[in-house]
Formats: structure tokens, sequence, C-alpha cells
């Protein structure tokens, strides 16, 4: 038997920026950079008492859950061999200690490089003289913050290790990642304000390390072709208020410190969850972070939802002043948030108007594009999810719940605010849908049902077809009616 076991490929972690030297000093006086710091949070019972949540940390649950070990022996990094099953933190910060190093800190590209390396290392200390597993391995990079512009470094600049070594690496998770910089009060942090490497977040830098033609000078959150954005995984914070460091100066729409729109690579997979920054509510250090980690890394199933709306009402007010021929304007929200079954102290993803990470849409974008030049309409992509079927406890069925709204901005008629009889947070539609997928012969067998009104462990409805995929129609009483499409295919 090989000695690499699909998809058990050992996990480079790759943390966070550092800004002050005392911050340094304590990472690196730390083994595991911060993957393994856990958080611990209340919830009320069914009898009304509270009771304590506790999320171990990553590094534990992968530890506890999946049998992987660190790579420290005897009070030292292993130079022998280690397993497949293993967790290996990229140290980069050490040469940057005045107490264990140099006190220089690393450049982006020399963390880059000192990555490929340790890419290499493992590589070695995995296989030995295995040849058969030299031709098998593979590797995971996990990063939080900056720890991801370090791997897209690695993987996107041509002067940076050998496209041997970028081979290597299968997947790519990152937390909390600025792709595309950092803005403090809606501007880039500027490219002269060097203290403490944080012109790393500026675009044009960024451009520069990550070797992309920077044409657009707002867009660099792109893998240039040089890696795949669908083994990409971007985990994107949308709760700014708990993150003290930096919560004042870019505010809402981020986790804190990155906005929501400057953190994912284009046309990566992506989940949303209302976690800061980092700190106790961080993503790193919850269920949310990790469930998703595990699902990206050894999952088996990508599910992918796509809404396009058929019809938009109007409330009667509205529609009487649309047919007076008056200017109407409105645009739409589109919250989902997606969870397993059984999966009662977490979601997957989590998009709300409250969290300001809802998909936003015009009326134009929707059902008129070519009044914007567009051929298509610009539809709203509501979550992109991984499951595992190993985790099923019961049958062969996934299930999961999706939890959708649809609501309107606030009208204007003629550009006024319309006020006179207007409900505030109004939904058009709102249902809980669970969701039975099971694998047959000939495919997926998948049903509906909406758990507003039935009990979600009935069997439900067939979804229906047409020539552009599989969808589940929706509709409501004030005529709102849509086809939300479903794309579920196999993940290795």
């Amino acid at each position: 038997m090989s000695i690499i076991q699909p998809p058990y490929y050992p996990i480079i972690y790759v943390r966070g920026f550092a800004m002050m030297q005392s911050e340094i000093e304590d990472t690196v006086a730390t083994p595991y950079m911060g993957f393994n710091l856990g958080s611990t949070k209340i919830r009320q019972e069914w009898d009304g008492d509270i009771t304590k949540h506790i999320f171990e940390s990553p590094l534990i649950r992968l530890m506890k859950d999946y049998g992987y070990l660190d790579n420290y022996l005897n009070g030292i990094e292993n130079e022998n061999s280690i397993p497949a099953k293993s967790i290996i933190i990229h140290r980069y910060y050490d040469t940057a200690s005045k107490e264990m190093g140099y006190g220089e800190r690393p450049s982006i590209i020399d963390a880059a490089e000192a990555l490929g390396k340790l890419v290499e290392k493992v590589k070695n200390l995995v296989c030995g003289d295995n040849s058969e597993a030299h031709d098998d391995f593979k590797v995971y990079l996990v990063a939080h913050s900056m720890g991801g512009l370090i791997c897209r470094c690695f993987l996107q600049n041509e002067d940076v290790s050998s496209a041997e070594v970028k081979s290597s690496v299968d997947k790519v998770f990152t937390y909390g990642t600025p792709h595309n910089g950092i803005e403090v009060r809606g501007m880039n942090v500027p490219g002269f304000l060097d203290m403490w490497d944080i012109n790393n977040f500026n675009r044009d830098k960024m451009a520069t390390y990550l070797h992309l033609d920077n044409k657009k000078q707002d867009e660099v959150n792109s893998l240039g072709g040089k890696f795949d954005p669908s083994r990409f995984f971007c985990l994107v914070g949308t709760n700014h208020k708990d993150y003290i460091a930096a919560k004042y100066a870019v505010g809402a729409m981020s986790d804190g410190l990155v906005k929501i729109k400057n953190a994912s690579v284009a046309g990566s997979p992506r989940a949303y969850t209302h976690h800061s920054h980092s700190g106790h509510f961080g993503m790193v250090n919850s269920e949310e972070g990790y469930q998703n980690l595990v699902r990206f890394l050894f999952g088996n199933t990508l599910v992918k939802a796509i809404l396009e709306p058929t019809h938009l009402p109007l409330p009667p007010s509205v529609k009487e002043a649309y047919d007076a021929d008056k200017d109407i304007k409105a645009s739409y929200f589109f919250e989902s948030t997606v969870a397993p079954r059984g999966a009662y102290t977490y979601k997957l993803s989590e998009r709300k108007i409250d969290h300001s990470s809802a998909v936003f849409r015009t009326f134009d974008e929707l059902l008129r594009p070519d009044k914007l030049g567009r051929t298509k309409p610009r539809l709203p992509v509501l979550f992109s999810v991984f499951l595992d079927s190993s985790k099923i406890t019961h049958g062969r069925t996934l299930v999961f719940t999706i939890d959708l709204v649809v609501r309107t901005t606030e009208y204007r008629i003629d550009r006024i605010l319309f006020l006179e009889e207007r409900i505030p947070e109004e939904n058009l539609y709102r249902e809980k849908l669970t969701v039975r997928a099971t694998i047959t012969n000939d495919g997926w067998n998948i049903r509906y049902i909406p758990t507003d009104e039935e009990w979600g462990e009935k069997r439900g409805k067939n979804i229906q077809s047409d020539g552009n995929g599989v969808y589940i129609p929706l509709s409501s009483r004030k005529g709102f009616e849509a086809k939300l499409y479903l794309d579920i295919q196999p993940w290795k």
C-alpha cells in the first residue's frame, strides 16, 4: 500500500501579518503560530440553560478527527521521516526575531521562496527514497491573512521556486486574505507606507510580487492562470465589530481589516462567515472555518447555487406609479444561509443583509441586461459549498438546508424615496429549503422540501430541469418567481 493515501496530504499552515516587533517576538515564541487557538462560546439549551460550546482549534480537530500529527519531536522540528498526515508550520518570521533570528523582516518574496523550500523538504521527509510516493505526493496550503499572499506569490511569481515544486500543491485554503489589497477609509494603503511592511497590501506592490500585468489598478485578485481557481478556497469574514485593531478605520462590509469585496480570488469557491479577522471571534479559531476547511480538503461533493429571478413584483402603490410611466428605481438583496444536516452549532456559509454580505443586484442587472450593455443577466451566485458523504450518519443521502430571503432596497419614484405606504424590510420571498441528494447509477436524484410549511425529514418533491440545468421553482403569493439552479458534482 502506498504511503500516500489521497485525500490526506500534508498540510502547511502559513500565518498572517505581524506588524509590531513585539508581535513578531510573540508569534515566534509559539510552536503553532495561531493554528492551535480555539474558542469557547455560549449557547442556550432546550431548557433555557446557558452552556459552553468549545472549539478546540483547527490543529487539535485535525488530529482528533483525521489522525494528523505535528512535525515536532523531542523539542525540535523532525528532520527524519514524517507521515503524510502531518501539519507543518511555515515559520517565516523566525528570521525577523531579534532573539531567534537576525531582526530583519522577510519580504513577501523571501517568505514565498522559503515556502517553496519547505514544500520540497516536506516531500523528502514524507517520501524518502520511495519513488511511488514521490509520484503521488501532494500538499495542501492553508493560510491566514497575509499568509495567503505568500502562497500566491509562491504559486504565481515565476522567479520564485520551480514549476515542479509548485505542481505539488493540490489545494489552497485562505482565511481572510486581502487578495485585492487592504483599504483604509476607502483608500488602498499607499505604496510609500513601508513602515512595518504595511505596503505589502498596496495593489501596485502586490501586482509586482504576484507577477500580474496590472492594467486595472484596482484588481489584483487574479491567479493569472498560474493555479486553478476552482482549487483555491476563500473564507470571507463579515464581522467587523469584534475586530478591535482596525474596525473604525476599515468599517462595515469587512472582517474588521479586509473588505468583503477584497477577500476572494476571482473565480474561486468561497464561503461567508460572521467572524472577524482574528481574535476571540476570529475565523481561524471557529467551527465554521474548520468545517469549510475539512470539506474542501477531504470532501467529495461540490454544490453551487445560482438564482435566476423571472418575475420581480412591485408593491401595489409602486406598481400604480410604474403604470403611470413614473421612473421607478429599486435594487435587490439576496440572503442565503447553508448548513448540512445535523449542524446545530455552525453554518457553512451565511450571507445576510445585517452582516452587509447579502448579494446585491439591480433590476437591470437581473432582467434588462441590454440596458447595461450586457448580453446576459448578472445572476446572483448564492454559495459554493463542499460536502462529504462520509459524514452521513443515516442512509446514503446528502441533506442540507438553504435559508433563502429576497428583499428590495427602498423604492424611489421619480428619484424621491417612497415612504407613504412602504413597510420597511418587507421580503419578496422567504423560505427554508431542505435539499436531499442521493447519488445513483444514473446520476444525482435530488428532491426538496419547503421546510417552513412541511417537515424537513419528508421525502419531498422532485427537482425540475430545463436547458440550463436542474432547479427548484420558487414563488410567493406576492408574485415573486424564480429558478434556484443547483449544480451538484463530484469533488476530488
